[in-house]
Parts: C-alpha cells; sequence; structure tokens
C-alpha cells in the first residue's frame, strides 16, 4: 500500500510540475498560455490582446516595406529579426521567438500573417493616406512586447483613385473607387457540390464544433457553411475570400483548395476562430 501511494503521489507530481506541454486546444482563451517565456502582463494591445513582455536584448524586431504592385495594390515585406514564424503551431504555446503576425490599416485587423509577403489589393484600400502597422504575436496570441509596448512596424501609403486598365486591375498601386454597395454574389455550385463541407455556428461569443483543423487536398473544394447570432463577416487567410454573415442566417462559401498551406477562416467583428484549412 505504501509503495502504490509514493507511485500515485510521483505520477500526481509528473502531471502537474513535470515538462510543459507546447500546444493546448483550438479554441482556449487567447490568453492561456502554457509556454513560460516572458512575462504576461495585464495590459493589452489595441485590439485586446495581453502583452507577453521580454528583454530588449534579443527581442522580435520587425519592420514593414511597402511596393507598388505592377497590376494591382501593394506588395508588402514583413522583415523580421529574432523572430520566425510558426503557422503549423497557432493555438500553441508561447515560445521564443515564434508566432505569427497581424496586419492593420489604420487600427482595423486585414490578416493574419504567417510568412513575410503579402499581396493587398487595392480594393481593401480607401483612396487617401493611410497607416499600415504589422504587430508580432506568440503562438498562443499574445502580442510580444518590449519596455510596455508591442513589437511592431509601420508604413505610410497613400490610394488614390485609378480607372481600372483594359484588364481589369487598378495598375500602379492605386485602387478604384469603392463600390457603393456590395454587389449581388455570383452564382455559386450548391454546397453538395463540394468535396468537403463544414458547418460552423456561432452563438454568444462561442464556437460550435470547437476550432478545429479541416484537411484537405489540393484541388478539393470545401464548403463553409456558417450560422451566426450577429451579423459579421467570414474571412478565410491566405485566399482572400470574405462572406457576410447575416444575424440568425445560414450562409455558404464555397472556396477551391488551390494553395497548400494552412489558413485560417476568422470572423471580422468578433475576431473568432471557426476552423483551420490545411491543404496539402
Amino acid at each position: 500500500m505504501l509503495a502504490l501511494a509514493l507511485l500515485l503521489a510521483g505520477g500526481a507530481a509528473t502531471g502537474c510540475g513535470g515538462r510543459a506541454t507546447t500546444h493546448h486546444k483550438p479554441g482556449t482563451s487567447h490568453e492561456q498560455a502554457s509556454g513560460s517565456v516572458g512575462t504576461l502582463l495585464t495590459a493589452t494591445d489595441a485590439t485586446g490582446h495581453r502583452l507577453r513582455e521580454v528583454p530588449a536584448q534579443g527581442a522580435p524586431e520587425a519592420q514593414l516595406t511597402v511596393r507598388p504592385d505592377s497590376e494591382d495594390g501593394w506588395n508588402l515585406q514583413l522583415a523580421v529579426k529574432n523572430y520566425r514564424f510558426t503557422p503549423d503551431s497557432t493555438g500553441g504555446a508561447a515560445l521564443p521567438g515564434a508566432g505569427h503576425a497581424h496586419l492593420e490599416l489604420d487600427g482595423r485587423k486585414l490578416a493574419r500573417l504567417y510568412s513575410p509577403w503579402f499581396h493587398l489589393p487595392a480594393a481593401q484600400v480607401p483612396e487617401g493616406a493611410h497607416t499600415l502597422t504589422v504587430r508580432l504575436y506568440a503562438d498562443d496570441h499574445t502580442a510580444w512586447a518590449v519596455s510596455g509596448k508591442p513589437v511592431e512596424g509601420t508604413a505610410q501609403l497613400t490610394a488614390t483613385a485609378t480607372a481600372p486598365g483594359p484588364d481589369g486591375h487598378s495598375h500602379g498601386g492605386s485602387p478604384s473607387p469603392a463600390p457603393t454597395s456590395t454587389p449581388a454574389p455570383t452564382s455559386t455550385p450548391a454546397p453538395e457540390q463540394a468535396d468537403r463541407t463544414v458547418t460552423i455556428a456561432v452563438r454568444d461569443g462561442k464556437v460550435s464544433p470547437a476550432p478545429a483543423r479541416t484537411e484537405l487536398r489540393r484541388g478539393e473544394r470545401v464548403a463553409l457553411r456558417v450560422t451566426s447570432d450577429r451579423a459579421d463577416t467570414l474571412h478565410v487567410h491566405g485566399y482572400d475570400k470574405e462572406l457576410a454573415l447575416p444575424a440568425s442566417q445560414e450562409a455558404t462559401l464555397i472556396l477551391t483548395a488551390d494553395r497548400t498551406g494552412l489558413f485560417e477562416v476568422e470572423t471580422h467583428e468578433s475576431d473568432l476562430v471557426l476552423t483551420q484549412l490545411l491543404v496539402r
């Protein structure tokens, strides 16, 4: 009996104080970290993510460069130092010098970045002067910070209204005037014509079923069927696909998975991760 008690006590000690896990289940709180790097502060960035303070020496650094694209919009380059992109472990622990970035236009989130390059279409930028910001995050969605300030890079961008060229693009990095109303969607194949269907419900700020990865083969078509209890917008990162989500009405987006990688499906207003598309 004494030996058994010692074994049980040893197992309990290992479970509580043993090696920390490097991932936690998708859908858990953004502030719920299982890593121990840095110091988790009570302060947050402008989007409500808590800051993870690290010493200035060896801390991640970010610099943003913007170049007009020859056909449409701009190409953004995010140069980082002491940092690496880790799309396969998003939602896991805060590990040193690892994670992803958020791209913002005048404080409004446009996309989550998993690589140094991003193409910004002209249609997403209204006419006028703007500030682009990229901010570095850990895998647990806390923002890396030094001296209480988030690690980020900024760049200025000025968009001028220019009529599209013969090929339909706005050349020289100048966007066309934004439409005054959302055009009616073109005819879309019914969900049953897709190879895979993912059905998701959002209610009271919670996603059901809990966010997980949907594995696809390149070229497969996936139907994302989403019902939200509040009006929102669905966004598929990496594909630049969006879908309006009317309150309490099912909406469906058909997507051909023609790019390999890990792509998150999020809501814009509530900033919820709905699922991750893993395309091989």
